[in-house]
């Protein structure tokens, strides 16, 4: 029996609720019919006119993307830049367009921070800046919704030999990391994309390591000799997200086909 486009939508907020997605985000149906039939999903971090072409290539009907295209309102679309020419070619191509941001950041279970502690071996996992939940009228943290991760690694290891297991664990070219402690370290707190905002949470936790991205040069004084945070990129720390929906969609649905990107949207370069 087909799928409708909002069948699985509806599938994927079950896992992570769009009203858990932060004020500023824009995540659900951006383009497309909700009650269309899916012939096909495409699954990438970012949606972008080479993806949109590799889906049509692929008779996938539906772009499933972690990044909303749309950000602010548009009051016009004319291809002036990138965003619009996407939305364009989507319209034109027949292409929906679904976006699935901070909502699935801000989860425990299926969410972009327990894919990377999975990637890393992490342990004993648990939300390491939990969300109010109202209960009886009392706001309590939710264990189960909420920004970043913390856990600990089987064993313990050198800030080095860590920092090798983060390069080729998450598959990195190159990190970049305050001054090292000369410590051994077990505690690692992880946020995918721009997770500065939870160092304070991160120290209290006693977390040896921070890793996160998007770090600017006088944030990184921020360590101030209490951890050691280690930026590996923003598309870096969200990457394997493209295998995390891959996953939670083909546990659910086989009767259309489901491709992960092989189109590597990073817009930062390493030379």
């Amino acid at each position: 029996m087909p799928t409708t486009i909002s069948e699985l939508t509806t599938y994927l907020e079950s896992i992570a609720p769009s009203h858990y997605q932060e004020d500023y985000d824009n995540s659900g149906l951006l383009v497309g019919d909700p009650n269309a039939e899916i012939s096909g999903v495409m699954i990438a971090l970012d949606a972008t006119e080479a993806v949109i072409d590799e889906a049509v290539a692929k008779g996938c009907n539906l772009l499933v993307a972690h990044h909303p295209i749309i950000f602010r309102g548009l009051k016009r679309l004319t291809g002036r830049n990138y965003v619009e020419r996407v939305v364009i070619k989507a319209i034109r191509e027949g292409v929906a367009l679904y976006a699935i941001h901070t909502n699935l950041d801000n989860v425990y279970r299926n969410g972009v921070n327990g894919k990377i502690a999975e990637k890393l071996g992490l342990q004993n996992t648990r939300i390491l800046s939990a969300k109010p939940l109202l209960k009886n009228g009392l706001p309590a943290p939710d264990p189960e919704v909420g920004s970043g991760m913390i856990g600990t690694l089987p064993q313990s290891m050198s800030e080095i030999d860590f920092l090798q297991h983060l390069k080729s664990s998450m598959q990195v070219g190159c990190i970049k990391y305050t001054p090292l402690r000369n410590r051994e370290v077990r505690t690692i707190a992880v946020c995918g994309g721009s997770g500065g905002f939870l160092l304070p949470k991160a120290v209290a936790a006693g977390a040896d390591v921070f890793v996160t991205a998007d770090y600017k040069y006088h944030e990184f004084f921020d360590a101030d000799g209490q951890i050691v945070i280690a930026d590996i990129g923003h598309y870096e720390s969200e990457q394997f997200t493209i295998e995390l929906l891959h996953e939670i969609i083909s546990k659910k649905y086989s009767n259309f086909a489901r491709y992960c990107t092989s189109v590597k949207t990073n817009p930062v370069h390493y030379y």
